[in-house]
């Protein structure tokens, strides 16, 4: 049996705030840190041991990691960081009030943005300050590979790569994984472990931190799924 942990970071400034985050490089709310904390306690308390853990470039997700990892005692296991795990991004739309924008472009709107699997966003001007293309995360990057906006369609295409040349090999090594990542981008994997539709991905939420747990056949199938 391989396990791997998916833990969404906990509550962010933005979240707490009700704005589209999206790439923003925000950090946690006291809430969102003391969800992290207690996320460790809880795989603690299940004795569940990592191998290895992977996390975004997003500061909300990495000290959500270091939360849970020093929380648990396993400070030591390799980390690994990749953009590849980073948010969806929300372009022209992060960092706008989810309720104002309801209000000025309709709730079926922006339902459609935030839940769709395939409709894209406002785009963002690459030429824009907040573009990503600007950020020195970002400097060794390919500028065409920097998304300025994204649905769950092309986010997953951007995670699958990493699930492929990365997680899934460790897992297939017998290593027990943590993902510590995004809504979206979690949810991007979970689609694609699962074999979600496209349909009900809309209907897919994972809150902030709480571990979830699968439990996986050899082929990388789902034998049981958990939240601590």
């Amino acid at each position: 049996m391989k396990k791997l942990v998916f833990i969404r970071h906990g509550q962010s400034v933005w979240n707490s705030l009700n704005l589209f985050t999206g790439w923003a490089d925000v950090d946690l709310s006291e809430k969102g840190v003391s969800e992290a904390k207690d996320a460790g306690v809880k795989i603690k308390e299940h004795n569940i041991k990592f191998d290895v853990a992977f996390t975004s470039y997003l500061k909300r997700a990495i000290k959500t990691c270091h939360y849970v990892l020093e929380n648990s005692d396993q400070m030591a296991i390799p980390e690994i960081k990749s953009w590849r795990l980073n948010e969806r991004h929300y372009g022209a739309l992060q960092g706008l009030n989810k309720q104002e924008t309801a209000e000025k472009y309709g709730a079926e709107q922006v339902q459609l943005w935030r839940r769709s699997y395939d409709t894209l966003p406002p785009l963002l001007d690459p030429n824009n300050p907040e573009s990503s293309t600007h950020d020195p995360k970002y400097r060794y990057m390919d500028k065409r590979a920097i998304p300025e906006g994204e649905n769950l369609k092309l986010t997953l295409e951007r995670v699958l790569p990493f699930w492929n040349d990365q997680i899934a090999p460790a897992l297939l090594e017998d290593k027990v994984v943590l993902v510590a990542a995004h809504g979206n981008s979690l949810r991007a994997l979970v689609k694609h472990i699962e074999h979600i539709s496209d349909e009900e991905i809309m209907n897919v939420e994972i809150p902030t931190g709480i571990p979830l747990v699968y439990e996986l056949d050899d082929n990388l199938e789902v034998l049981k799924k958990y939240y601590l």
